[in-house]
């Protein structure tokens, strides 16, 4: 039987919502590997660290909630706030993680404040904004009714329980793979990243020795870049939306349906260039690849009866050499 999620505010909402966080918080206690093709940045940490960051992200959030209800925003109000939300969690998160490793000399190193978050992740907040936390606030403060009617595939008001918490787990790893983003990649030298993983013991065994995370960030940034320009905007293209979930075999990811025509407005003109060239490709390659097939059977078949033509009057000039 299909469990669906409160489509208003009312008790059985609150209730959904506490069960969800309580859901969540039980599969921390699960291999946090990482089992998907892609890298994150949360794989250098091991699994006791990435346990911890996945607890802050999720105490945050909890805080973040009962704050937006005592403010009591509306719909439009709240997708207007969602960028600058997104930012201040990702603060409050990442001055946490580092307090909790007992590391409170390294806020000044890291600089962490709202104003350099708006500056280094102008691009990749706002991409990931409004898929990211703007639809999951609505489902857990207003419920299922609030949503647009063509984002997803099924009918809002019978939004599957089991959709709001894929949203919900991948928000939780998304934005603590953003906020180990944050302050590997943007705030500290690559020696002191090094030195702060190293000495508070932060790596799992596959990054303990300095060329293995100068080699696995390297691969961050290439992987990156290789996902700016190629593999978003197919997702766009195609409506899909990548979310990572918490299973017993580790982290893994998935792909869902989404309404994603304002995102292909937003692609830029770089973008737009490699998709063309994917789309080229699509067309092309298929029928390449047919053209060749054919040319193939042709050769083979001439191939084919060239050599039996050979043993044929091969054995016809032994035949008459023996007749002789």
């Amino acid at each position: 039987m299909i469990k669906y999620w409160p489509n208003k505010q009312s008790i059985d909402l609150n209730h959904a919502v506490v069960n969800l966080f309580i859901t969540t918080k039980k599969k921390f206690i699960y291999n946090l590997s990482n089992n998907s093709n892609y890298h994150l940045y949360i794989d250098v940490l091991n699994n006791i660290h990435k346990e911890k960051l996945f607890k802050i992200t999720l105490n945050e959030l909890k805080k973040l909630i009962l704050d937006i209800i005592q403010l009591n925003p509306n719909k439009k109000q709240l997708k207007k706030l969602s960028y600058q939300i997104l930012c201040n969690i990702t603060t409050k998160i990442s001055k946490n993680f580092l307090y909790s490793t007992n590391q409170a000399n390294y806020i000044y190193i890291f600089n962490i404040n709202e104003k350099y978050i708006y500056q280094t992740y102008n691009n990749l907040i706002a991409e990931k904004n409004h898929l990211l936390i703007n639809n999951l606030l609505i489902y857990l403060i207003f419920g299922s009714s609030f949503i647009d009617e063509k984002l997803f595939i099924f009918n809002k008001l019978y939004t599957p329980h089991k959709h709001v918490q894929i949203l919900f787990e991948n928000f939780i790893i998304q934005i603590s793979n953003l906020t180990v983003y944050y302050l590997f990649h943007k705030s500290l030298s690559l020696s002191q990243i090094i030195n702060f993983i190293q000495n508070n013991q932060l790596s799992n065994y596959s990054y303990i020795s300095t060329r293995s995370i100068i080699l696995f960030l390297n691969n961050l940034n290439w992987q990156n870049l290789i996902y700016k320009y190629i593999n978003q905007p197919k997702e766009i293209y195609s409506s899909r939306y990548p979310v990572w979930l918490i299973s017993t075999e580790g982290i893994i990811i998935k792909y869902i349906y989404t309404y994603r025509l304002e995102d292909i407005q937003k692609i830029g003109n770089t973008k737009t260039f490699f998709l063309c060239c994917l789309e080229i490709k699509d067309i092309l390659i298929p029928k390449i690849e047919k053209i060749i097939i054919i040319i193939g059977k042709y050769f083979l078949y001439i191939l084919i009866n060239l050599f039996g033509n050979i043993i044929i009057l091969m054995i016809r000039v032994v035949i008459s050499y023996l007749q002789k």
